[in-house]
Parts: C-alpha cells; sequence; structure tokens
C-alpha cells in the first residue's frame, strides 16, 4: 500500500493549528505529585524496598502451597505478568515442607506469611524464602520470637508486619471501640516495639483495610510517624471491577501523596490479575512504564470509525509486548491530532481514514481497513528512548 498524501482538509483533521510544526516532539503527560516520602531501605532478595527505590509489585499464591507443581506454575504465570515479588502461604506441614523447591523453582524473591505457628517461619527461613510475614507479638512466648527474629536477621530476611482492620487485637479494639485509623497504627506500632527490643529493624509495615478511607488514614499515620518502609494494599478489596477500582481509589491516592514502596493489589481472581491492575496503577501515575500503554477516546457521535474494534485489535496485539511507550487511538477530529500527536505513535481517525503520528509528527493516512496493521507496525520498529 502506497503513502497517501498529506492534505490537512481531506480528513477534517487540522493538523496545523494543534500547536507544533513537527519539528519536535514534547511529551505533555508531566506528571504531577508529591515528592516520595523519605524512609529507609530493606531488600526482598535482590529487590530493594524504600529509599526512593522504584515500586514493587507483589502478587499472592491462591494454591495449595503443598501442591508444588501448581504453585509453581502459577508464579511463573505472575512472572510473565511482571510480578516483582510473589506471596506464598506457610499455614501448615505440608506447605513448610514444599516452600524449599517452590524458592528453588522460580526467579522472584518468595515471601512467607506465617500466622501464629512460628515453626513454620524458622522452616521458611531456612528454606530460603526472602521475607518472612508475620506479627512477633502473635506467635506466643518471648523465646519464640527471639528465635524468629534472630534466624531472620541472621540471614538478612526483612520482616513485614501485617495489620488488618479485621484481626486487631481485643485489646486495642476495646480501647478505641472499633477500627480506626490510631488502632491499626497501635497494633502495628506494638509488633514494631517487640521487634526493635531484640535488636530487630528490617522491618516493612502495612496497615489495611476493606474500607479506603480507613486505609489512607491509617496509611498516613504510619507515614507521618515512622521511616519505615510501606507495603500498601486494601486488604479483600472484591472481584476484579470492584476490587480494581477500590485498589486504584485507595493505593493510588496514597502513591500520589508519595506514601507507599511496594503494592499489592487484592482481588478474588487469579493472582496475575492483581499483578496487572498494581502495574496499570504505577504506570497511570507515571512510575511505571514497562509495557505499550493504549490511549483511546471514549468515543461519541462524531465517530466515522469502528474504533471498538481497532482498539481491541490493537490492545490485544500489544499485551505482552515489553516496550515503554505510549500508543493514541481517536476517532475523531476535535481532539483526535492533538491527542495522537502527544503519544510516541498515535492515529487520529475520521471518515473511514486516519492519520498517523510518530513522535508528533504527521507520517501518513492509510485506509481505516489498515489502520491495525500500520499502527502495529510502527509499534514493532518504535525505539524508545533509553
Amino acid at each position: 500500500m502506497g503513502s497517501m498524501e498529506l492534505n490537512n482538509d481531506e480528513l477534517g483533521l487540522n493538523v496545523l493549528n494543534h500547536g507544533s510544526n513537527g519539528s519536535k516532539h514534547e511529551h505533555r503527560f508531566a506528571q504531577t505529585r508529591y515528592p516520595r516520602r523519605s524512609s529507609r531501605t530493606v531488600y526482598i532478595g535482590g529487590i530493594p524496598i524504600g529509599g526512593g527505590h522504584p515500586i514493587s509489585v507483589q502478587t499472592m499464591t491462591k494454591t495449595k502451597t503443598s501442591d508444588v507443581e501448581a504453585t509453581v506454575a502459577q508464579i511463573k504465570r505472575c512472572e510473565e505478568a511482571g510480578v516483582d515479588i510473589v506471596r506464598v502461604t506457610v499455614n501448615n506441614k505440608e506447605a513448610s515442607e514444599a516452600i524449599g523447591e517452590i524458592v528453588k523453582r522460580v526467579n522472584v524473591p518468595i515471601v512467607a506469611d506465617i500466622h501464629f505457628n512460628y515453626m513454620f517461619a524458622l522452616k521458611a527461613i531456612e528454606a530460603g524464602v526472602a521475607k518472612v510475614r508475620i506479627n512477633p507479638g502473635n506467635i506466643g512466648k518471648i523465646e519464640r520470637v527471639k528465635k524468629v527474629l534472630t534466624a531472620a536477621k541472621e540471614r538478612g530476611i526483612p520482616i513485614r508486619i501485617g495489620v488488618n482492620s479485621g484481626s486487631l487485637e481485643q485489646e486495642i479494639l476495646d480501647k478505641h471501640g472499633y477500627p480506626t485509623a490510631e488502632a491499626l497504627f497501635e497494633s502495628a506500632m506494638k509488633h514494631v516495639q517487640i521487634s526493635q527490643e531484640f535488636g530487630f529493624e528490617d522491618l516493612v509495615i502495612s496497615v489495611k483495610s476493606t474500607s479506603v478511607p480507613l486505609m489512607i488514614e491509617a496509611y498516613r499515620l504510619i507515614a507521618e510517624r515512622t521511616d519505615f518502609p510501606l507495603h500498601l494494599g486494601v486488604t479483600e478489596a472484591g472481584r476484579l471491577r470492584v476490587g480494581t477500582i477500590k485498589s486504584a481509589v485507595g493505593i493510588g491516592t496514597l502513591l500520589a501523596e508519595g506514601i507507599g514502596d511496594t503494592i499489592r493489589v487484592s482481588l478474588t481472581d487469579e493472582p496475575e490479575r492483581e499483578v496487572e491492575v498494581g502495574k496499570e496503577i504505577l504506570r497511570t501515575l507515571g512510575y511505571a512504564q514497562r509495557n505499550v500503554e493504549i490511549i483511546s477516546c471514549p468515543t461519541c457521535g462524531r465517530l466515522d470509525v469502528d474504533l471498538f474494534k481497532i482498539t481491541e485489535q490493537i490492545e490485544d496485539a500489544v499485551k505482552d509486548i515489553k516496550k515503554p511507550m505510549t500508543v493514541s487511538i481517536l476517532g475523531c477530529a476535535v481532539n483526535g491530532p492533538g491527542e495522537a500527536r502527544e503519544a510516541d505513535l498515535g492515529v487520529a481517525a475520521a471518515k473511514g481514514k486516519g492519520l498517523l503520528f510518530r513522535k508528533g509528527v504527521p507520517i501518513r493516512y492509510v485506509p481505516e481497513e489498515d489502520i491495525v496493521q500500520e499502527l502495529l507496525k510502527e509499534i514493532h520498529l518504535f525505539e524508545p528512548q533509553s
């Protein structure tokens, strides 16, 4: 197919009236957000958390940990989705015996999720996990606490103190009446104090809730009063649609304020969906861009092409392309040229044709039926700036 002459009036796409002469591509999507909160750094395997390092995305396996094959397969799918850290429950003898084999067969740091039983924590540490999620105040006698903290310190393994509004200690609930931000803060600091009494400072803290306003308020308190790295999450957020919205609002609000060092989106869905949503939250706020980002208009009565089909085909074709770039797909002459030129690649479509842009410069018209093919060709040829 040959190139078509660039006639500004042919599609009603008045390129010259959208602010740029095409000589220089400047991305207008500058990110406005608070400076990142200053916090100490801990290492989960080789991944630094806090201290201004990139915000990492976590998930948790949903298989029975004792089923090594199923658990490893699930972690591998999460690796493909771009996960940074994976948490695995170690809740019984069979799980504690399986965790070592799981650690050996995957390529991401594994966090052991422990509740109450200190022996499982010791076995997980011995098996080579990169972090333990356990609340020191919940594992009984001081001797047990000391054994876990000593083993973690000897291996250089951090501990995440994870407080949830649904499982606060009874004495804290009695004091506050119901879960409040102060109650979550107090519970977390109780476990921090126990750790510090044994000289253990390699801590990450989370104060999760199913209530987004409560979760936001609690994390703000922790952020203001401590310098520990923070693991953000809205717990039991729900299925994909509702859970994505709740997580985006809660996690996104805090990240936009500079609060948060690692995140986990909790969904009643496959863990790789959690990773995808987490990545999208980071990308939306400008904290990460590792894949092709599609920008498309919501459409209206001005639409003259099948933008739904075009966008769906492009999204499906690029979902596994690991290339940090933006692709704008717009369907009318009002916002189309301006938006298309702001992306790395773009198409502004009208009247059965589309005008392709590369780094803000209009390059050629293509018929509607060739838009997907031609845009994909440009995506594969595009070289992101280093």
